[in-house]
């Protein structure tokens, strides 16, 4: 034990005598992990921020998507511009005789552009073709003004709009807004409700949300015959699983498919979606920690030439140290101790560091974009890097180490 606890001293020594190089040295692996450590963290924060949000979708919610189903990140944009939702299928999946458990459905379409009012343009609203009334139902929001759209509106594709608090204040201020006119896309649209100050429920952030009647979106704002999406509200939690059979095996009858995976469409659930979203994100944190990875091994090399050139400015002093009695062994365990303890400094230091922008930025996030923003420290991937900084050491600073072990005694001491 004594013998390890003065190898130990000796390989401390050995670092503290020269701090500006060893500083040098761990710089490559400091940067590794403290980039790996950054990845992980926002990766784990922007994860429990959206399954947070998703999480309060409605247990009864069942939703179908056009196209076919993401299997990865670069999937999901095709899904945007797919046009296989027709009303049609909206027809079809209203029927009871197809979907038993239907207890409420709504086509909905994504509307770009700005709202806009007597000069005054908000850009961040989030204009949406839907049924207010399902928003109501699904989710138990209400306007606090005014009232909510009805099925005379849609069936009458009316200009009428229930927009959201922040809206409301961006354009109008205190003044009500129930009754104005506002502009969008040129046409311009009634305001009958204005909801509370909500903040995120589910996919939407209520106050920044306009909802227009989905006829009126499509047949006057975007001018086309399909459907981002269709969301069905299901009479029960339990016959939710039912319904995804009803409705794919209704979707696959309206477009004459009888080969599951010729599928054009997909359905989602919450369960499903949080599992879909978790998945996507656990594989780009992942997928970005192995390529900054590759800087750990950049580091690991850093670490291999400067104990080489240590271990020749040093040719004396391993000539010394066994010519008293120190085996080759006691010279290995020294110079793999010292580079054990140098990238292990490294991955502490870059843990710190690492978890401190993690910190800086959910501050930054939370009060620029207005989400709260988690932050989380990866008990997991914390513990990893630190294995693996002492690795990097084991394994870089191992053909170093045998090569001041194996030095002559004589001719080390001979060395000028």
């Amino acid at each position: 034990m004594t013998k390890i606890t003065n190898t130990i001293k000796t390989a401390v020594r050995g670092i503290s005598a020269n701090k500006s190089r060893s500083g040098l040295t761990i710089l490559g692996i400091v940067i590794g992990i403290t980039s790996i450590m950054v990845i992980a963290s926002v990766g784990q924060s922007s994860k429990e921020l959206i399954l947070g949000q998703l999480s309060g979708t409605g247990a009864e919610l069942v939703v179908v998507r056009p196209g076919r189903e993401p299997t990865g990140p670069s999937d999901i944009a095709g899904t945007l511009f797919a046009d296989s939702l027709k009303q049609r299928d909206v027809e079809a999946l209203s029927r009871k005789s197809n979907v038993p458990h239907l207890a409420d459905i709504a086509p909905a379409l994504i509307v770009p552009g700005s709202v806009a009012y007597q000069g005054e343009t908000y850009r961040n609203a989030q204009v949406i073709g839907w049924s207010a009334a399902f928003l109501s139902k699904m989710f138990d929001v209400y306007p606090d003004k005014g009232t909510i759209l009805d099925d005379t509106d849609i069936r009458s594709n009316a200009s009428v709009a229930v927009i959201g608090d922040k809206v409301k204040r961006e354009l109008f201020g205190l003044d009500d807004a129930v009754g104005k006119i506002i502009t969008i896309k040129n046409k311009t649209f009634r305001i009958v409700g204005v909801y509370p100050p909500k903040g995120q429920v589910a996919f939407f952030n209520i106050d920044d949300l306009v909802i227009l009647p989905y006829t009126t979106a499509r047949t006057y704002l975007l001018g086309i015959d399909f459907y981002n999406e269709v969301l069905i509200r299901v009479d029960q939690a339990e016959n939710v699983e039912r319904t995804v059979t009803d409705v794919e095996a209704t979707m696959r009858a309206s477009h004459n498919i009888t080969d599951p995976t010729k599928d054009d469409f997909f359905v989602v659930t919450p369960e499903g979606l949080i599992s879909q979203v978790g998945n996507i994100i656990g594989i780009l944190t992942v997928f970005l920690s192995a390529v900054v990875a590759i800087s750990l091994v950049v580091g690991g090399i850093g670490v291999m030439n400067i104990m080489l050139v240590s271990v020749t400015e040093r040719t004396r002093e391993i000539g010394l140290r066994k010519a008293v009695g120190a085996t080759e062994r006691d010279i290995l365990t020294q110079f793999i101790l010292e580079a054990v303890i140098l990238t292990g400094l490294g991955g502490l230091i870059g843990i710190s560091i690492g978890l401190g922008l993690s910190f800086l930025a959910s501050i930054i996030i939370t009060q620029v974009l207005g989400l709260t923003w988690p932050f989380t420290i990866p008990v997991l991937a914390t513990s990893l890097v630190l294995i693996v900084s002492g690795l990097v050491g084991l394994i870089f600073g191992l053909y170093p180490a045998r090569q001041a072990a194996r030095k002559n005694p004589i001719e080390a001491l001979r060395y000028e």
